[in-house]
């Protein structure tokens, strides 16, 4: 053996060190020193320099032991963070869990020292018993054995607080309550303010409804009185006609043209509805009514100078002599003196007729209709609609007269009647 060692080792030490040797130059057989090449920009030559084995090796290493660490640390990151999580949550729920515990246990040693305390006393007490009535005896009995039934429920409590895993503290209990009782109270206390801003603002709007319904009572009461004031001149002829008021009102709000609009709609109220709203539903339409009435209806004069020549009624005929009904008014003008229409309504007739010469016919509605004769000139057709202050045609003499005028017929329903209270101021 020694023989051996001394053909092959020139000494111990080599021997010793020959294994490292092996590996060594397996190391440099799979890492042999490489050269390398590098451009210096700055002056532009070319440095060469020997990586050597060593080297190569050590960052090989280097190399493999971070992506070692690297996989392992992605590794425990993966699989044992959840862990930590729940540990950490078991960490937080047992502490708060021994907080609560702590906080029941300071309120049972509490009451256990306020029994233990009471007990006393009332050893004491028995103490003296020959200064004690037998009632007296048997109250402090009760009690004492009242308070040891209380001392027990506290010793059984504390030793399930401590051996029970799965106890429950009576202060997370309480906490719960407590939370839901806060919670209901708050929500109490918004609906409260709730209740309080919606009866302010019930009174906001009761007391403007009431103004409201106080202004259009008076606006439709002052409306309609006036409109009665322009209507009054008018009442004799109406009733004479076999007409009355509410019944012009309904007809003159069912009524419908061009220059005026379309029917009128009624308020739509319910039958329950207060008697006030009702009240103005009802002034309303009568107030539309009589304002249409004041449209439609033949008021006013047909010239701007109202001078009457000849009144309506019984008078002798300018030709005959003779007594005869004149069945309109005559209104002295000039040849070429402008006629207007003095309500909105449709041309039905425009041209000659026997005994009234050059003639216009208006129709105003609800069977009005008003006459112009002895015209010099016709100012619009058959079938123009005409609004109030419309020249329909100028003033003459044709047809049968003696001399320059206007006759003026105001007709309802094709007869005529004294139009003298339509024309009047």
């Amino acid at each position: 053996m020694i023989s051996f060692i001394a053909r092959y080792f020139s000494s111990f030490w080599e021997l010793v060190t020959a294994p490292l040797r092996l590996i060594w130059r397996g190391i440099v057989k799979i890492f042999p020193p490489r050269d390398c090449t590098i451009m210096d920009t700055s002056d532009g030559e070319v440095l060469t320099y020997q990586q050597s084995s060593f080297w190569r090796f050590t960052k090989f290493c280097v190399i493999v032991t971070m992506t070692v660490w690297a996989g392992w640390s992605t590794y425990v990151y993966i699989y044992h963070r959840p862990l930590l999580q729940k540990r950490t949550q078991q960490l937080e729920q047992a502490r708060s869990q021994h907080n609560r515990q702590m906080t029941d246990l300071k309120v049972y040693l509490k009451k256990y020292n306020d029994l233990a305390r009471e007990i006393n006393i009332i050893d004491d007490k028995m103490l003296k018993a020959d200064k004690l009535s037998d009632s007296e005896k048997e109250s402090l009995l009760n009690t004492k054995s009242k308070i040891s039934g209380e001392l027990d429920f506290l010793q059984t409590r504390i030793v399930e607080m401590m051996r029970d895993e799965n106890y429950s503290p009576e202060f997370d209990k309480v906490s719960e309550l407590a939370l839901e009782f806060e919670l209901v109270r708050n929500e109490n206390d918004v609906l409260k303010q709730q209740h309080k801003q919606i009866t302010e603002t019930s009174n906001e709007i009761s007391d403007a409804d009431r103004q409201i319904v106080e202004y259009v009572s008076k606006l439709t009461k002052d409306n309609i009185d006036e409109l009665h004031k322009q209507l009054k001149k008018i009442n004799s002829n109406i009733t004479k006609l076999g007409l009355s008021e509410t019944k012009l009102i309904t007809q003159a709000n069912n009524y419908s043209n061009q220059v005026i609009g379309g029917q009128f709609k009624p308020l739509n109220l319910s039958k329950n509805a207060d008697e006030k709203y009702k009240k103005i539903a009802d002034d309303i339409e009568k107030w539309h009514g009589l304002n249409r009435l004041t449209q439609i209806l033949p008021i006013g004069a047909p010239v701007a100078k109202k001078t009457i020549t000849s009144p309506y009624g019984l008078r002798k005929d300018p030709f005959t002599k003779a007594n005869k009904q004149h069945k309109g008014i005559d209104f002295a003008g000039k040849i070429g003196t402008e006629l207007y229409a003095v309500a909105p309504g449709r041309v039905i007739s425009a041209g000659d007729r026997s005994g009234y010469g050059t003639t216009v016919e208006i129709d105003h509605g609800l069977g009005f209709t008003t006459l112009y004769a002895h015209l010099s000139k016709i100012m619009v057709s058959r079938g123009d609609w005409v609004r109030p202050g419309t020249v329909i045609g100028l003033g003459g003499s044709s047809g049968r007269s003696t001399g320059p005028h206007l006759h003026y017929e105001i007709r309802y329903k094709g007869a005529p009647f004294n139009p003298i209270n339509f024309v009047k101021d």
